[in-house]
């Protein structure tokens, strides 16, 4: 599904699903890094990141994996 990653101008970290018209904040990371890993949404979703550079700048839609059991 697509997702846009953008940080708040808090700096906090959100996702927003335009498809289900969603913008929940992130609040955990598997990795610090974030790409590659996956993150959990405040309502429960946990979301695989594709592989990116570290650097990647913000904001930015990529192709996330919704993970089963949410």
């Amino acid at each position: 599904m697509k997702v846009m990653i953008r940080k708040t101008s808090s700096g906090a970290l959100s996702a927003y699903v335009p498809k289900k018209d969603l913008e929940e904040p992130i609040v955990s990371q598997e990795l610090p890094g974030l790409w590659g890993g996956t993150v959990t949404l405040a309502n429960g979703w946990q979301l695989a990141l594709p592989e990116m550079a570290e650097g990647t700048s913000l904001p930015i839609t990529v192709e996330a994996r919704r993970l089963a059991g949410d």
